[in-house]
């Protein structure tokens, strides 16, 4: 096409240069001393482009000759420039390539030459982005000396030159080899310089999460997997698992009853609600002499078993059985009324035999308790419990010898 352009634009100029020039007369003369020149006018116009065309190359010729110099200079350092991106872009290639220390090599090669290098040395990113890429190659080679001097000249570049998001990659790498040191307070002293939007995002929370666990600091690890969790860094059973597990973690830590009621204050209403939770804080409860608190807590998830999961409908039950030592008479309505529903689940009949049998009617323990003494699926402990308290049922009724046998079928369970 550019071809077919190019081939038209000849043939106008050919038809205007002969509809112009072709009957042009005219003469143009130079008079100089006496003397007197004529040329026609045809010849002077070709001869006066000529010679512009002739003082235009001349021209162009000596400021190349002249600029030779400076274009060499700007070559080399094109040269330069080039070398040194390609030293950062193959750094970073051996880096995910798990090749550490050729990745170091060219991560030093690309520090080297952005001083040399004009535009280079006034790109900050670029030097931060070299000295933290090499100081991740030291960090993978274990050595933390000269990683750490990498990281803080990394961080003070970008404080001085106002790099906002190469700042906080920094710190965010920094605090993440803190907690591959297993020095969590480094970690949550540079996660605390974050800004706080910054705070907020999902690989943040994710380093406050290790640095709360590795601190062993659960109701903070609590709070942040909620955060993660609400952001959907996780599954939902993944979630409901660690989330589960931090709660139990923290209930475990107290050691006196206030410390336990302040942790279940500050737990979110999900753990609340979630049985194997709350039966962890009544057996918690039960174990530092405040079963009644332990009960309360049990109670709202007591009321509805029906909404429960069968294995959360057995962990609500069985700590109702830890839970019993002075149990009141506004529990057996609702123990009845569960015995009547869930006849065939041992942990249920576990539970009404130790509430009847704390409020001593023996009478209505026996038929659960023995239900549950004789459930192997049940955990030994609850089943000892069972065949002790049917000791003291048969001990109420007179009958030592039976006494003596559930004793002996209680001791017999591993």
């Amino acid at each position: 096409m550019r071809s077919v352009i190019w081939l038209v634009l000849l043939f106008v100029v050919a038809v205007v240069a002969a509809l112009t020039l072709g009957d042009n007369e005219g003469l143009a003369s130079f008079y100089w001393a006496g003397w007197r020149l004529d040329f026609s006018l045809n010849f002077f116009v070709l001869a006066a482009i000529g010679a512009g065309f002739a003082v235009v190359t001349a021209v162009q010729a000596v400021n190349s000759l002249v600029g030779l110099p400076a274009r060499a200079r700007e070559w080399r350092v094109l040269r330069l420039e080039r070398s040194a991106q390609a030293a950062l872009r193959e750094a970073l290639a051996e880096y995910f390539g798990a090749r550490y220390s050729r990745s170091l090599k060219a991560a030093q090669r690309a520090i080297a030459l952005a001083p040399q290098v004009p535009t280079l040395a006034d790109d900050h990113e670029f030097q931060v982005l070299g000295r933290l890429l090499a100081a991740g190659c030291l960090h993978k080679l274990q050595d933390r000396l000269r990683r750490d001097e990498l990281l803080d000249g990394a961080l003070q570049a970008a404080r001085r030159n106002g790099g906002v998001a190469v700042d906080d990659g920094a710190r965010l790498l920094a605090a993440e080899w803190a907690l591959d040191d297993r020095d969590g307070q480094s970690a949550q002293a540079l996660l605390a310089e974050l800004q706080p939007g910054v705070a907020r995002r999902t690989q943040a929370l994710r380093l406050k999460l290790r640095a709360a666990r590795l601190e062993r600091r659960p109701l903070d690890a609590l709070h942040t997997a909620r955060l993660l969790a609400n952001h959907q860094a996780f599954s939902k059973a993944a979630a409901q698992g660690l989330l589960r597990s931090l709660a139990i973690e923290a209930l475990d830590a107290p050691h006196d009853a206030d410390q336990l009621r302040r942790t279940w204050l500050q737990f979110d209403v999900a753990d609340q609600r979630d049985p194997f939770v709350v039966a962890r804080a009544a057996r918690r409860a039960a174990a530092l002499g405040v079963s009644a608190e332990g009960r309360a807590w049990l109670q709202p998830l007591w009321d509805r078993l029906g909404t429960l999961e069968a294995d959360g409908r057995a962990e609500v039950a069985l700590a109702l059985v830890d839970s019993a030592s002075g149990l009141g008479a506004e529990w057996l309505q609702r123990i009845e009324a569960a015995q009547r529903a869930y006849p065939a689940e041992s942990a249920v009949q576990a539970a009404a035999g130790a509430v009847l049998a704390e409020r001593q009617l023996w009478g209505k323990a026996r038929r659960p308790l023995e239900q549950a003494a004789n459930d192997v699926s049940l955990a030994s402990r609850t089943r000892r419990q069972a065949w002790r308290a049917l000791a003291r049922l048969a001990d109420e009724e007179g009958d030592p010898d039976r006494a003596n046998a559930c004793f002996r079928s209680a001791a017999a369970i591993d």
